[in-house]
């Protein structure tokens, strides 16, 4: 199971309210949130492996070199400004309790990696690929779609729509769902474009359009030949389209695919019994920061697979 760990928090921060606090008065929302949600995955999908996927750089200087306004909307406004700065826009009473975060799931013995200039996306984007095991991805992103593979036991555990309605997505499911295979999903996303990542996409082209020119085409080369083809079936107003956004189509995939060959740190995700100075950790980390029934519920899960 690779968890998309930010995702994961924030959802939590936002999903429990901030007046869920420790002993000293210190938000644990997100804390406490991710722990419920940990519980419910361990016990409902029953994993035998768990990897926190962390962001050690959520928006890589080389995808904003290819498109600028990537996920420009999320820079902190002090920071916008400068080109090399990649300063996040996280709450102010969510900040404090990323490192309570990294301290808990060290402790639970789930293993954080993470990968110097790439993201989440990237870590989970390699471990599903080169897994030899089913891997379940779970995650709010909707890019990793991309990584469904019923062929190698790869399926998305989609948060969107909030935990109590969870979707598990392989390739049937998500095809339809979106009208594309996951193989398409990439180009997809390029033509379509997102706006919580700051991808313009092609002009006037939504969902619909771009899923019947994947239909029609195949791929994002495909439909790029077809546009430049002047007796192909392509609509003309959809064939103006496409050729205009011939810059952005050349460098969009690039951004939009997940890396899947990164060199991770070597690590042992098996759920395990905790040893003596786990116990002792966990019970300092519940005492120190009131996590009470969301760290007793996790750690009964996990138990629960050792």
């Amino acid at each position: 199971m690779l968890l998309d760990t930010a995702a994961l928090y924030f959802r939590a921060f936002y999903g429990v309210p901030d007046t869920v606090r420790g002993p000293d008065g210190q938000p644990v929302n997100a804390v406490r949130g991710l722990l419920d949600m940990i519980a419910r995955l361990a016990t409902e999908f029953e994993p035998t492996e768990i990897v926190a996927c962390w962001d050690d750089d959520w928006r890589p200087q080389w995808r904003v070199d290819l498109i600028p306004t990537y996920k420009t909307h999320r820079v902190a406004a002090d920071a916008a400004t400068d080109a090399d700065s990649s300063v996040e826009v996280v709450p102010d009473l969510l900040s404090p309790q990323v490192p309570i975060i990294r301290e808990v799931l060290g402790a639970l013995g789930i293993p954080i990696i993470g990968a110097a200039r790439h993201e989440a996306d990237d870590v989970i984007g390699t471990l599903a690929s080169h897994a030899s095991i089913p891997v379940d991805i779970v995650t709010g992103d909707r890019d990793l779609f991309q990584l469904v593979d019923d062929s190698r036991h790869v399926r998305v555990i989609y948060t969107g729509r909030g935990m109590s309605r969870l979707e598990i997505l392989t390739d049937a499911s998500l095809s339809i769902k979106t009208g594309v295979t996951p193989a398409q999903y990439a180009d997809f996303a390029a033509l379509r474009g997102d706006a919580s990542d700051g991808l313009p996409g092609v002009a006037g082209v939504g969902e619909k359009t771009a899923a019947m020119l994947l239909a029609s085409w195949g791929d994002l080369d495909g439909i790029v030949a077809a546009a430049a083809d002047p007796s192909s079936a392509m609509a003309a107003s959809v064939r103006a389209k496409i050729l205009a956004a011939a810059d952005y189509l050349q460098v969009a995939p690039t951004v939009v695919n997940v890396v899947r060959d990164l060199a991770l740190p070597a690590f042992d995700a098996r759920i395990r019994s905790s040893t003596p100075d786990q116990i002792a950790a966990l019970d300092l980390l519940a005492t120190e920061w009131g996590l009470g029934t969301s760290m007793a519920r996790a750690r009964e899960a996990l138990a629960g697979r050792a």
